[in-house]
Formats: structure tokens, sequence, C-alpha cells
């Protein structure tokens, strides 16, 4: 495909507005990976699927994120500018998404925080994110790193454990009246909230990542009461992402996420990876995320969550690997 094709390729993501421009350009791209993707290609030959037979968004086979831990996910002709690599205890393989355009990651996260927050320049971002900055190629970093920037407030910034430090740039930006967003890593929050309680009334505390096996694992409704508790704040907001999408959506409290118009959540049946569910059932979440173009825009992911009639969902756990591992044994095939 020609550069300036590519180019406009990548422009159709954010020119979505309706659910028929939405599948319109699934489908597109479901019939551009179906044929120049290898990973994917070989796993609708293993599922049997022809191609040519997948007329509907809700017909378009999910590929299971694992397929990131062992395969090169990109299109033919394409070569990376930046990897991304998820994070991961030394037992397990971790997962490699290859990004040719990181640009477009770019826009894709700028544009759905500014819908959900409003410029980056009218806030003070503080980005408490041990574990991830210790590493390379985390693209929650390299999402933070460009927010903060975008702030252009010299006191916005990256931060590992200096929690005093942070605890006092909290309190000079409440003292100064500054709206700050303090987006951390979970644990890390939990962390200063037991060293440096104190009220918070022109922060938004924004969690994300999980605990990275710092901490025992907590249920949504009692990580969010410990918080609120120790920062007196009525609602903990949350960023969900991951490696192997070049997408973000948002909550803003109480675990309801929302996407932006080229992203999609729904559900599938925990028994049948290929049967979907209905609004309000609890399942493996699905997403398309029309920004992979060059990857994959079509995942099955390890979480177990539930979608709202309005498009918004919750994230409730993680999957057993059950079903996703028969998947992945049909790329093998």
């Amino acid at each position: 495909m020609a550069e300036d094709r590519w180019k406009a390729l990548q422009e159709r993501p954010f020119q979505v507005r309706t659910a028929e421009e939405f599948n319109a350009l699934a489908l597109e791209l479901f019939h551009l990976h179906a044929a120049s993707n290898p990973v994917y290609r070989a796993f609708l030959k293993g599922l049997g699927r022809a191609p040519a037979s997948v007329n509907t968004v809700e017909a378009i086979p999910h590929l299971p994120v694992t397929a990131f831990r062992n395969h090169t996910v990109l299109l033919e002709g394409l070569e990376p500018k930046v990897t991304f690599t998820s994070s991961g205890t030394t037992a397990e393989r971790t997962s490699s998404h290859h990004v040719p355009w990181p640009e477009l990651y770019t826009r894709s996260f700028l544009t759905s925080f500014r819908a959900a927050y409003g410029d980056p320049a009218g806030w003070r971002i503080i980005a408490l994110l041990p574990a991830y900055l210790e590493r390379p190629g985390s693209s929650l970093v390299y999402m933070a790193e460009a927010l903060v920037k975008a702030t252009g407030d010299p006191l916005s910034g990256m931060y590992l454990y200096q929690y005093a430090e942070v605890a006092e740039l909290l309190r000079r930006s409440e003292a100064e009246g500054r709206k700050t967003l303090l987006l951390g890593v979970t644990f890390a929050l939990l962390d200063l909230a037991e060293q440096h309680p104190q009220p918070l009334r022109n922060t938004v505390i924004m969690e994300t990542g999980g605990m990275k096996g710092r901490r025992p694992e907590l249920v949504r409704e009692d990580l969010h009461r410990i918080l609120k508790d120790a920062f007196d704040v009525a609602h903990i907001h949350s960023e969900y992402g991951m490696t192997e999408l070049l997408s973000q959506a948002w909550s803003k409290g109480e675990g309801i996420y929302r996407c932006p118009p080229w992203m999609r959540v729904t559900t599938r049946d925990p028994n049948d990876p290929f049967a979907p569910l209905p609004t309000s059932r609890t399942g493996g979440i699905d997403i398309i995320d029309l920004c992979n173009i060059a990857s994959c825009p079509f995942l099955s992911t390890q979480d177990l969550g539930r979608v709202h009639a309005d498009g918004s969902f919750e994230v409730l756990g993680r999957f057993d690997h059950s079903d996703l591992r028969g998947c992945n044994l049909l790329m093998e095939a």
C-alpha cells in the first residue's frame, strides 16, 4: 500500500461518528488483515473461517491478545518504529506490540483524553509510575510522558518512589488551587495513601496498572474506598489500556469506562470464545480498536467484564486462560 494510502487510513478512525461508520471501517480493516496479516490469516484458517463469509462486525473473529507473546502481529510490508512491551513475572513470556506509526498512538490518547478531560494544558499532571518506569518499552509511560509534556507545567512530571516529594507537590497544588491529575499505578497510590493521607479538593486521582505483585489484589470497591478515605475525594478515576492496544478508555468513577468513538467493547461467553453475550452479562472482554490498523484491531482479552446498554463497561477481574489457549492452538495449525 502506498504511503499516502497509509496516511489516509490513519485518519479514518478519527472520522468515525456513527455506528454505521464504525462498522464500515471495521469490516474494511477485517478484510485488510485477513489478506495481509500473516498471524490473523493463520488464525482464520485455523478456525476454518473464509473471509468472504464475514459480512457483519458481529461475525469478525477476535484474535487472542496472547498471540502478541509468541508472534509478530503486523501487516506485511510494515516495519516498527517503536515496540511496546508488557510487564510480567520472570516466569511468563511478555507481549510485544510492534508499532510503525507511534504518532497514531499519540493522536489516539491525546484525542480521547481531551474529549474526557479537556486540554492537558489546563492540568498539572503527576505520574506516579514505579514498576513501569523501571523497565523499557511501556506504552503507559510513553503516554504519561506525552501528557506531562502537553501540560506545559514545569511542576508536572514522572515519579518513582518519591512519595514524600509527590505528597508535598500535591499540597502545593492544593494551596495554589491548581487543577491536578495524579495518575498512579495502583500499588503506589496505596503506598501514598498510607504514608501521606491528605484532603484533595483540586486533584483527580486516576489509578491504573494494578498491583504488579507488590500487594494483594483488591476488589475495585475496596480499593476505591481506601483511596477515597485517605484523600477525602468523592470519586476515583481509572484508565483502561493495554500493551496490545493503541486506544484508552477512561472512567470518571465507580469503575464505569467509556470508549472513544473508534473503540468498542463487547463480551463473549466464558464457555465459548466465539459466542457473543448480550449487554449486562458478565463475560470475557473483546475489543475492536480501529487505531490498531497495523497490528490487529480485533482482540480477545484476558479480562472479565460487563457491557452496559450505552456502550460503557466495567472490568470485573481476570479470565481463566483455558479459552484463549484453545484459540492460540488454532494459529499453530
